[in-house]
């Protein structure tokens, strides 16, 4: 216990210096956890931790502070002498008063009405493809289909459908993976899938091309074209071509190779300008 009281006698000394105890002043209301800002995880819910609002200041030894400021080595030295409890009668300190237990939830109880005697959403009458009446049969289909526009559901909530059962706050969970239908959106739906496949189709077509040249097929006599000029340049401006021609005596190679310098000079200028 000497050697700890010593250690923790550092450790108080150490928090004296940083101003430890405004520090941990500011941990209370921090949120921790979370998606922190991030819009990709906002989107998706992928938070990696729920998210949580530190509720409390941290007390002097608390594992944590004593993990931050770089004495984690007494946090199980501590817990086998009985806890922070023992350390604050080691030091002579007062100990802080104990943290409240929080309540706990109380489950509501759900009671599924199967006769629709108090939940007014599970109606037992007529439902809107048995109304006999055309006019009555109209107005109730205008009244559904002007619902609908709206976003607003077309039938009441049963209870249980409401109902939630604690720490179920549905935080982490996707985007809905079909959205709802309606005549109005299935026809932008439709336009928009029309006019991308008759975008594809033209310019399939050729239609955006500006300049029929511009294009990465090469046909064949643009590839000879290519090949010869290849050859020009390389036989005109090569280092070895000079001993290639004496290999197979010919006597006039330089005269030779001011010859074909000339066209392959013209064939490389005349490349680079119809590029510009």
């Amino acid at each position: 216990p000497e050697e700890i009281k010593q250690q923790l006698e550092e450790y108080l000394q150490k928090r004296r210096e940083l101003n430890a105890d405004e520090l941990a002043k500011q941990e209370k209301g921090k949120v921790i956890g979370g998606t922190k800002g991030n819009k990709v995880l906002d989107y998706i819910s992928g938070a990696p931790v729920k998210e949580q609002v530190v509720e409390r200041i941290p007390n002097v030894f608390d594992y944590d502070q004593l993990t931050k400021y770089g004495y984690s080595n007494l946090v199980t030295p501590i817990m086998e002498m009985g806890g922070r409890r023992a350390v604050y009668e080691l030091m002579g300190m007062e100990a802080p008063p104990p943290t409240p237990i929080k309540k706990v939830v109380q489950v509501p109880k759900l009671v599924i009405d199967r006769k629709g005697d108090d939940d007014e959403a599970r109606y037992s009458g007529l439902k809107m493809g048995q109304i006999l009446d055309d006019d009555a049969m109209a107005e109730a289909l205008a009244r559904a289909n002007e619902k609908a526009k709206r976003g607003e559901s077309l039938r009441p909530k049963l209870k249980e459908e409401d109902f939630e059962l604690p720490y179920a706050d549905k935080r982490n969970t996707g985007p809905r993976l079909a959205p709802d239908w309606t005549p109005e959106r299935i026809d932008e739906y439709t336009k928009k899938q029309g006019k991308a496949i008759d975008w594809a189709r033209r310019a399939r077509l050729g239609e955006f091309v500006k300049d029929p040249l511009e294009v990465l097929d090469l046909n064949a006599m643009m590839r000879l074209y290519l090949v010869l000029s290849v050859m020009e340049v390389s036989l005109a401006f090569g280092q070895s071509t000079p001993k290639f021609l004496d290999m197979i005596g010919f006597s006039d190679g330089a005269g030779l190779l001011s010859v074909l310098q000339i066209p392959a000079l013209a064939l490389t200028v005349a490349n680079i300008g119809s590029s510009i």
